[in-house]
C-alpha cells in the first residue's frame, strides 16, 4: 500500500500527518507518534480499563461489557450485568476497578436505569469471575428520575483515599443543577460500599443528599485524579460553548446555568452572566464547543515530551487536545489527530506509558499511541 503524506495547518503550527493503512504516523510541534488499532467493531466504545494481568476491559454504550486479551477482542461478551436501558446518550457507561482489584476483583459500572418512574443514573458493584459478573449490588442511584434521555454524565474516579467520585449530568433539564434537592447535576463522593464519603460538604445540611460532593454542573464527560497534588480534575459540556475544565473541590457551585460562556442551541443567551460571587471560574474553557469526553494527564516514559500534559478527548471537533498547565493556566494548547476524522470518547494513560483512545462510532475502535518505529 502507498503511503499518503497530509498537511493540516492548525493555529499556530502545522501538523503533518504520514498515513499508512495499518499504523498511521503523525508529527506535531513535540513529538512524533503512532496509532495503532488494538480492537474494532465495537458499538459506541464509551471507557477503558485495564486488569493487572495485561487484559482490558471496555464497556460499550449499547449495553455490553467486552474484554480484550493477548491483543484480541473475546467474544461473547462479560456475563451478569446489572440491568440497564440503552436510550439516547445512555447506556452502559463507565468502568472502574476498585483500588484493590488485584486482590478482591471488584469493579464498579455506571450505566443508564429505567423503571416505571423514568430514567436515572445508578452505579453497580460487582466481582469480576473470569469472563462474568457476579455479587451484583447497586450502590448509587441518582434520584428524582425523569424522562429524559440526555446528560446521564456517568464519569467515575477514585481519590486517594479510595473514595468514589460519579458524574451526574442535568439530564437535559437546566434548572436541576442548582436545586440542591435533586441528585442531578453535581458530582457525588460515595465510599466502596455506597455510603456517603466522610467529610463530604453537606452531610450536615437538610434536604441535600450526603452524597453531593459539587453543584452547578451541566454533563460532565471527563475526571481524572492530578498525578501530584491528587486533586481531582474534569471537563464537562457546555451547550453552544463554553465547554470546562475545572478542578473538582468539596462544596463548590460551578454555575451552570445561572454562569456560562455558552449559549443556547437556539443561538438565544442562556444568561447574561459568566461570573458571579460563590461561583467557581472554569480553569479553562472552549468557544466554539469541542464536546469533550475522556481525559488524562500523561505520566509515561514513552513521551518524554508530553510529561504532565492534559489529554482531552473531542467528539464534535474529532481531535484529541493537548494542554500544558504551569502555575494554575493552560500555556500551551494544541490540536491533536484533527486528521483522522474519528470522535474521541475516551483517553486513558496506560500502564504501558502509552495513550490509549476509544473512538465513538457504531464500529468503534480501541488505539494505542506509541512512539514511531
Amino acid at each position: 500500500m502507498g503511503i499518503l503524506k497530509h498537511l493540516v495547518l492548525t493555529g499556530s503550527f502545522m501538523l503533518v500527518a504520514v498515513t499508512s493503512m495499518a499504523n498511521p504516523t503523525f508529527s506535531s510541534d513535540k513529538t512524533d507518534f503512532r496509532l495503532e488499532t488494538i480492537a474494532q467493531g465495537l458499538e459506541h466504545p464509551w471507557s477503558l480499563a485495564f486488569l493487572p494481568d495485561g487484559s482490558m476491559l471496555v464497556t460499550e454504550r449499547e449495553g455490553q461489557l467486552r474484554m480484550i486479551r493477548n491483543g484480541a477482542l473475546l467474544s461473547p461478551p462479560i456475563s451478569g450485568l446489572p440491568e440497564l436501558v440503552v436510550s439516547g446518550q445512555g447506556g452502559l457507561l463507565d468502568v472502574i476497578l476498585h483500588p484493590d482489584f488485584e486482590q478482591n476483583q471488584i469493579l464498579f459500572l455506571s450505566y443508564a436505569h429505567r423503571n416505571r418512574d423514568g430514567i436515572t443514573t445508578r452505579v453497580a458493584r460487582a466481582r469480576l469471575d473470569g469472563e462474568r459478573l457476579t455479587g451484583v449490588d447497586v450502590i448509587f442511584e441518582a434520584l428524582p428520575r425523569s424522562n429524559t434521555s440526555r446528560h446521564f454524565a456517568g464519569r467515575m474516579e477514585f481519590d486517594r483515599e479510595g473514595n468514589l467520585y460519579i458524574s451526574v449530568g442535568d439530564r437535559g433539564e437546566m434548572d436541576r443543577a442548582q436545586d440542591n434537592g435533586d441528585d442531578a447535576g453535581g458530582v457525588h463522593r460515595i465510599t466502596t460500599d455506597g455510603g456517603p464519603a466522610p467529610g463530604n460538604p453537606f452531610l450536615d445540611t437538610s434536604g441535600v443528599n450526603d452524597t453531593f460532593y459539587t453543584t452547578g454542573n451541566r454533563n460532565i464527560q471527563g475526571m481524572t485524579i492530578h498525578p501530584e497534588t491528587g486533586e481531582i480534575w474534569s471537563h464537562e459540556h457546555g451547550p453552544r460553548g463554553g465547554d470546562e475544565i475545572n478542578i473538582i473541590r468539596a462544596g463548590t457551585d460551578y454555575g451552570w446555568p445561572t454562569i456560562t460562556f455558552g449559549i443556547d442551541y437556539s443561538g438565544l443567551p442562556i444568561t447574561d452572566d459568566t461570573e458571579k460571587e460563590g461561583m467557581a471560574q472554569p480553569l479553562h474553557y472552549w468557544d466554539p464547543s469541542i464536546a469533550p469526553s475522556g481525559m488524562a494527564f500523561y505520566t509515561g516514559d514513552l513521551f518524554p515530551e508530553w510529561q504532565g500534559d492534559l489529554f482531552v478527548g473531542a467528539l464534535k471537533m474529532r481531535k484529541l487536545v493537548r494542554l500544558r498547565i504551569q502555575g494554575g493556566e493552560v500555556t500551551e494548547e494544541e490540536d491533536l489527530l484533527t486528521d483522522l476524522g474519528e470522535r474521541i470518547r475516551d483517553v486513558r494513560m496506560g500502564p504501558d506509558g502509552a495513550l490509549w483512545l476509544l473512538t465513538d462510532s457504531p464500529r468503534g475502535k480501541v488505539y494505542r499511541m506509541v512512539p514511531p518505529q
